[in-house]
């Protein structure tokens, strides 16, 4: 089904032409493709991966996307991917304010800025965490990451991801995801634009499995969306970036590299409007941990145990009974990496603000500050909507090391233990000021 240039559902096999006949019928390579295109097919994983596992797409285009010179290495600026190695990771809790806006024209490459990771893509698994700040179009530059998919979450202003398959709009609320390898280029239809990225160097991401929640609920598979094929025939040198090992290189063409006329299969960028989750809460008592607010996730070899997944605390009602709302006071084997584009988060009433951040590693205590706490436990409980929140939080099996970039940089909150540090100790009756083990 076709949705204003897209077609809807996760993992599906699609197919699209931006030129009638474009399209082989009944075979994937031909002797003679039709309008003598050129037929390749992109793998995402490998060839003789489980069917239910295997993503690859076939691609009718101009020319070879093998038609290119030699790649040079471009400076990475503050791009870095794992190993995270450059500075000791520490066990502290960390928070940021949101980065400043660029005073110099950047475009999306040049505005890439890692705040940590795990991993690394040489051995296929881990994260890659960074943010983009950026104030102009990419132009005549198409980029691609052969190191992992990119998560993208807009926070201030939209995207306009002109990629090889299709044109992907990104709105704040909305993300969208690149494959490894598929070209693109980030324009600003705002003049201005920043948000967040999970670089995946693991399993791909997938919708998560129900289990006694049942056959619906969460992300509902036809709210994806994945662009209908569009093309470019431009013959103008275009510099191609590519993202390799954690070092950019770049090479020089003489025609646009977005030139696929159609295209069939199930490895496509798409975007999701993440107000279209079906959030599931307790209707009694307490509330289920966070995972129950899963999107996407990219599983790891240990069933349950996730490579990295996407989790979002949107909009929602609250009604549990003799309870304390916001979020617990807790320790998690997983790690968190935290940001927000809208709004307040609900454990954190001062501090975390749209555009910010924080990371709370491997058994790291944390939960509400004392504001929050207080109010909570003495709240007059009665059904209330949290309604102006988009909080998100990239949750990984391994520890996030912070980069060098983000233990520096004057957006780091070096005050943020403060605001678990003026909790009073609890009292216990008849021993005074003293608590008994």
């Amino acid at each position: 089904m076709a949705i204003d240039g897209y077609m809807s559902g996760f993992g599906n096999e699609f197919a699209t032409e931006a030129v009638a006949g474009a399209l082989p019928e009944g075979q994937n390579s031909p002797q003679r493709v039709p309008y003598g295109l050129y037929a390749e097919q992109l793998s995402g994983t490998a060839f003789t991966a489980p069917r239910r596992e295997n993503r690859r797409s076939w691609l009718y285009r101009l020319r070879p996307s093998s038609s290119h010179g030699s790649f040079r290495p471009l400076p990475e600026g503050q791009l870095r991917s794992g190993p995270f190695t450059e500075t000791p990771t520490t066990p502290n809790r960390l928070r940021w304010n949101p980065l400043p806006r660029p005073t110099q024209p950047t475009d999306f490459i040049e505005g890439l800025v890692t705040f940590g990771g795990n991993g690394s893509p040489s051995q296929g698994m881990g994260v890659g965490i960074h943010q983009y700040v950026a104030n102009r179009s990419m132009t005549d530059t198409v980029f691609y990451n052969a190191d992992g998919e990119l998560l993208i979450v807009p926070q201030a202003g939209r995207l306009r991801l002109v990629t090889e398959m299709g044109v992907l709009g990104l709105s704040p609320g909305e993300i969208g995801v690149v494959p490894r390898g598929v070209r693109f280029r980030a324009e600003l239809p705002d003049g201005a634009a920043s948000g967040y990225i999970c670089e995946n160097y693991g399993a791909l991401f997938r919708i998560p499995d129900l289990g006694p929640i049942g056959a619906n609920g969460l992300a509902n598979p036809r709210d994806f969306l994945t662009p209908v094929a569009a093309y470019e025939d431009v013959d103008r040198p275009t510099r191609v970036v590519q993202k390799f090992q954690g070092r950019l290189w770049a090479a020089e063409l003489d025609h646009s590299p977005l030139d696929v006329v159609a295209w069939h299969g199930n490895l496509v960028p798409y975007k999701y409007d993440l107000s279209r989750f079906n959030t599931i809460g307790t209707v009694s008592f307490d509330h289920p941990d966070p995972s129950i607010f899963t999107v996407i996730t990219s599983p790891s070899d240990s069933p349950g145990v996730a490579n990295c997944d996407f989790v979002i605390f949107p909009p929602r009602w609250m009604v549990a009974e003799n309870t304390f709302r916001p979020p617990w006071f807790h320790r998690n084997i997983m790690s968190e990496f935290m940001g927000l584009v809208h709004g307040a988060y609900d454990a954190k009433a001062e501090g975390f603000t749209p555009g910010g951040a924080s990371l709370h590693n491997c058994m790291s205590g944390h939960g509400p500050d004392r504001e929050t706490y207080e109010r909570a436990v003495a709240v007059n409980l009665a059904p209330h909507k949290i309604a102006d929140t988009l909080a998100f939080m990239f949750e990984t099996r391994w520890v996030i090391a912070p980069t060098r970039f983000a233990m520096e940089t004057p957006a780091l909150q070096r005050d943020y233990d403060a605001c678990w540090s003026n909790f009073p100790k609890a009292r216990l009756p008849g021993t005074g000021s003293e608590t008994k083990r």
